[in-house]
């Protein structure tokens, strides 16, 4: 049996499956990219959830997985040379799931590059700005009365959406008709403006009629479905 005892964080996380790939994560945008990319897979792999309200993603064991406190994070006991590996950011992770499985990324050079540009785009732009429109729009933006901050992001928000639809128009997916990682990382934080962020009609999403088709198509996806519910915050 695998013995990933050499890792801090199973103690407090233990691997009941030491075999399987170990996520520590949460049921955010970030969280659900990795989720939903192991669920199209079928990479097997044990879930395990790290609660912002306990704080856990500042406790030591925690922390000696991902020093910059944020999920997701993996440990895979079958890296590359057959080693443990760990891991965290969300992209890294993506494109190390891609690489292991052959799966989510194309195989030809230029469209795969195509893909990590647009991975790029949602790590750069899509999810900080997404983020910062829902923390001043459905979290303390009520303690500011200047609205400033926020329709900074509003109108950033816009215009990434913008050129995503743009970018969509006669297309399945991000890049052409292949679904991957590309749109793994990028969809999750659209469905959570418009749904859990409740920004729709802020940024007028109804314009988007491309980016909201993908949506739909990406949301209609048995592994997404599954993945968005993990880890279960039960």
């Amino acid at each position: 049996m695998t013995d990933l005892s050499a890792f801090p964080i199973t103690k407090k996380w233990p691997a009941r499956h030491p075999d399987r790939l170990q996520l520590y994560s949460l049921n955010t945008p970030n969280g659900v990219k990795v989720s939903i990319a192991l669920e199209e897979t079928g990479l097997p792999y044990e879930p395990h959830l790290v609660r912002f309200d306990l704080n856990d993603q500042t406790s030591p064991e925690f922390l000696s997985l991902n020093p910059n406190n944020k999920i997701p994070a993996i440990i895979d006991p079958d890296g590359p040379g057959g080693k443990p590996l760990a891991l965290f950011e969300s992209g890294a992770i993506l494109v190390y799931i891609a690489a292991k499985t052959g799966q989510l990324l194309p195989a030809d050079l230029a469209l795969r590059y195509e893909a990590l540009q647009w991975l790029m785009f949602q790590m750069g732009g899509v999810g900080p700005m997404f983020g910062q429109l829902g923390f001043f729009h459905k979290f303390a933006g009520k303690d500011y009365e200047d609205k400033r901050p926020r329709d900074r992001y509003v109108a950033e928000s816009r215009r990434l959406l913008k050129v995503l639809d743009q970018h969509l128009a006669g297309r399945d997916w991000l890049v052409g008709d292949d679904y991957g990682i590309a749109d793994i990382a990028t969809f999750p934080w659209v469905n959570n403006l418009i749904g859990f962020y409740g920004a729709g009609d802020l940024v007028g999403f109804g314009d988007f009629k491309e980016v909201g088709r993908v949506l739909e198509a990406f949301l209609a996806r048995p592994a997404v479905q599954r993945g968005l519910k993990i880890p279960s915050r039960d």
